[in-house]
């Protein structure tokens, strides 16, 4: 019968996905030359040297047959990588998950592909599932940039739902990657942001701030997204470590040195940053705060995810709270619809921790420090040390001012 020409494709499809080398695959019956014709095209099989591989892959005969999986996964990448935004993404998944010999680097490519699609729309767990099966492959490719990558952002993505103990152990492992198997800078300098913020989450201060100093050396001569992404690092830091001016110095460095047309979303995210900044000081600085919100606001009107859009309007309640309009405060916070709530596990906290303090404004004084107390208690046993000492110090400064004003005004 006529063989189609995809079969050497296919054959060699199947083997690699099991991890065979051309020898083993051809044990005693074939030689690995004949079978290295076959994967190339310039021989064709005869039925019984397709019975025996068929049995040697453990497949059926029409697998070296039937339309390629990593075809039509190859056409859904290569839409989706020419195409605006996210169109054509959700044709990658649908291919991914109908196939399963792809190449295994095909494979990778469109896990990455989907698992930054899935950070943007704030779904973690599709997002973590995505990144795990990309270090799987990663590990099985033993290509030490995809390992270091895949790890990486893996970490980020479990700091940002609060498994911080998982992803300490992922960002440093990815950390190490980068410094010994050489990679470039963007990976190292990747790796140290991911490890650095973890580090921070779990209470590791002077781990971080090393690490955190060695980011910003590593990127000093560059003037790009990584290098201000370092300097928001080194700000993050310095503010939980009680030096406010150094972080606030560090994070309008952060904002003058990124042009907005660069990096628009970026842009955008470092005054949401340094609006939580100054929103967090001891006098709040509503003033700037308010400067920074209304530059995000117009630029993530254009650019702006369903995350960053939740993360505007949790810090509009806040500034409204600070300045005393409580009422708009609890009209933002209601306007929340928390079935698609995609705030990272801190920022949720921080947006109870919000909720309780008004609540006690509001005159609920039990229920929320109930609530605080539960929120600390919450952090610690997640190991987000850091979120915890946070907690506890509002609830004692809300215990103080209630103790002061028994009516509940904080």
């Amino acid at each position: 019968m006529p063989v189609e020409t995809s079969f050497g494709g296919r054959l060699k499809a199947l083997r690699l996905k099991r991890g065979l080398s051309q020898a083993t695959l051809a044990g005693n019956e074939l030689s690995t030359g004949y079978l290295s014709r076959l994967e190339s095209g310039t021989r064709q099989p005869t039925e019984r040297v397709i019975a025996y591989l068929a049995d040697r892959l453990d497949v059926d005969r029409s697998a070296f047959f039937s339309p390629s999986p990593s075809s039509s996964l190859s056409e859904a990448m290569s839409v989706a990588t020419s195409t605006d935004g996210d169109d054509g993404v959700d044709a990658v998944v649908s291919a991914l998950a109908s196939g399963q010999d792809e190449d295994p680097l095909l494979r990778w490519q469109a896990l990455w592909l989907i698992a930054r699609f899935r950070h943007r729309r704030g779904e973690h767990a599709e997002e973590r599932a995505s990144l795990e099966e990309a270090v799987r492959i990663a590990d099985g490719l033993a290509l030490p940039a995809l390992q270091c990558r895949s790890r990486t952002e893996l970490a980020r993505c479990l700091r940002s739902t609060g498994d911080i103990a998982e992803a300490l152990e992922l960002a440093v492992d990815a950390y190490r990657m980068a410094k010994g198997s050489g990679v470039g800078t963007a990976d190292l300098g990747r790796s140290l942001l991911t490890l650095v913020s973890v580090e921070a989450e779990a209470g590791r201060l002077p781990d971080a701030r090393a690490h955190v100093d060695e980011l910003v050396a590593l990127v000093a001569d560059r003037s790009d997204a990584l290098r201000a992404e370092a300097l928001w690092a080194a700000a993050t830091v310095r503010s939980r470590q009680g030096e406010i001016d150094g972080a606030r110095a560090l994070v309008q460095q952060a904002m003058d040195s990124l042009d907005s047309r660069l990096d628009p979303l970026l842009w955008a995210r470092l005054r949401l940053a340094a609006a939580s900044l100054y929103l967090h000081a001891r006098p709040p600085l509503t003033d700037s705060a308010r400067m920074c919100l209304a530059e995000a606001d117009k630029a993530l009107s254009l650019v702006g995810t369903p995350l960053q859009q939740q993360e505007l309007l949790s810090l509009n309640a806040r500034l409204a709270f600070e300045e005393g309009r409580f009422a708009d405060a609890r009209d933002i916070l209601d306007r929340r619809d928390f079935d698609r709530l995609a705030l990272s596990y801190r920022d949720q906290v921080r947006l109870s921790l919000l909720e309780s303090l008004l609540l006690i404004e509001e005159g609920h004084r039990e229920q929320g420090l109930a609530r605080l107390k539960q929120l600390g208690e919450e952090a610690h046993q997640d190991s987000n040390l850091d979120l915890a000492a946070q907690v506890w110090r509002v609830l004692a400064e809300a215990l103080e001012r209630t103790d002061r004003n028994p009516s509940g005004a904080v």
